[in-house]
């Protein structure tokens, strides 16, 4: 390679920043959150499981397209990764070089094709989600559980009419209010059922702002609760005592039947959880270790990985998307104030004797708002113990934001 030549790559390189320099900004920046998202995420600031391979992803994909235009070279929304855009629903596929085309050669392009664009990675994270969850938490307070989780869906009902405001549609709006339930799986759905178009950019959204509810909600409960409050001991029960495995089962299996029976069009999300729980209360342990473990977390690793690489600049940064950013961020905060005012009503109620910073655990995103929730007591009271009752929000959360999401797409669609 002579002089000239490597002269001539550089002044090539230059003019693609200087026609291109907004947008290379732009990935400069993503570049850096997605670094940022690792190391808070190894800290243990964020949720590491998500966290970790979101942010490797955002800055792979940021690095790897600094000098092409996604669009123009798939020819719709999509990345060097995954094509997201023309073509990735299984039903179009009518023979093996349509598949062919559809998968391309991009390896995380099947894991998007079967798993995101027909919504079963939600239903894969669900039942390992199911397979934790101890639902005698909710059983034990079955009203204060469910009270504290419907004001915590605050979030998704305000901001529908606010996104409607920013011009979009009543479908759209719904789709963004979600994001508002802290619940991922729940908002994979209701986009792809409603808003199919913005999909990306709201799934996008919704899991970095999942992440970023473990550091910013603890500041939200010091603005709201005051230090004196927040310390409030809770009576600890025994759950396991009052309450037995056939039990729990049996409330999973009459729960479940009762949601899809009035829910139809959520039905598969109530039963991958409920499958899970039964799976866990049914005492077959096979079944336990193959969905809490391998399951969940390889579910978990590709929709971190495929998230993050979908991050893309052009994507985010798009102007009609731009205000998912805010709209995201506005239904979090609405819901966890929601929560907590749902925690100051029961502590006026019983005269004291409830601690409200429990409300915020109602927002479900599990179990990361019931730790929030438990941290921020136990820094005033160490003594202080609430994740039995946080738990039975959070858990009450997942139900009333799949109810809300039924709702939404059964009047929308």
């Amino acid at each position: 390679m002579t002089f000239q030549s490597i002269l001539d790559l550089f002044q090539g390189i230059g003019t693609l920043f200087a026609v291109h320099s907004g947008m290379a900004i732009a990935r400069l920046a993503l570049i850096a959150l997605g670094i940022l998202l690792v190391y808070l995420g190894k800290k243990g600031t964020l949720e590491p499981l998500l966290m970790i391979p979101m942010g490797l992803g955002m800055s792979t994909i940021n690095a790897a397209v600094m000098f092409f235009d996604p669009l123009k070279l798939h020819g719709g929304i999509g990345t060097l990764f995954v094509e997201s855009g023309a073509g990735a629903t299984p039903d179009l596929v009518r023979n093996a070089a349509d598949l062919m085309s559809i998968l391309q050669i991009d390896f995380l392009q099947p894991i998007y094709t079967f798993m995101f664009s027909n919504g079963l990675i939600a239903c894969l994270v669900f039942i390992g989600i199911g397979s934790l969850l101890d639902v005698g938490f909710v059983m034990i307070h079955p009203f204060i559980s469910m009270f504290l989780a419907l004001c915590a869906e605050l979030g998704t009902i305000l901001v529908l009419p606010i996104a409607q405001l920013f011009g979009f549609t009543a479908k759209q709006a719904a789709a963004i209010a979600m994001v508002g339930g802290a619940d991922g799986p729940m908002v994979l759905f209701t986009s792809l059922k409603l808003a199919p178009e913005l999909f990306v950019p709201i799934a996008v959204v919704a899991y970095l702002y999942l992440g970023l509810t473990y550091g910013g909600y603890p500041y939200l409960i010091k603005m709201m609760v005051p230090k004196s409050i927040r310390g409030i001991q809770m009576p600890q029960q025994s759950f396991d005592i009052n309450i037995s495995s056939f039990q729990k089962l049996m409330f999973a299996v009459i729960v479940n039947t009762v949601l899809s029976l009035l829910f139809p069009v959520a039905a598969p999300l109530f039963f991958s959880l409920f499958l899970g729980i039964a799976i866990r209360e049914s005492g077959i342990k096979q079944f336990q270790d193959l969905v809490s473990n391998t399951i969940l977390y390889t579910a978990t690793l590709f929709l971190g990985l495929t998230l993050g690489i979908l991050c893309e600049a052009s994507v985010i940064f798009d102007p009609k998307v731009l205000p998912l950013l805010l709209l995201g961020m506005l239904a979090l905060l609405l819901s966890g104030i929601g929560g907590i005012i749902g925690g100051y009503v029961i502590y006026f109620f019983k005269n004291g004797k409830f601690n409200p910073v429990i409300g915020i655990a109602g927002v479900s995103c599990v179990p990361s708002t019931a730790k929030v929730a438990q941290k921020s007591v136990t820094a005033v009271n160490p003594q202080a113990m609430i994740m039995q009752y946080a738990l039975g929000a959070n858990i009450s959360g997942v139900i009333t934001t799949a109810i809300i999401a039924a709702i939404y797409v059964t009047l929308l669609k």
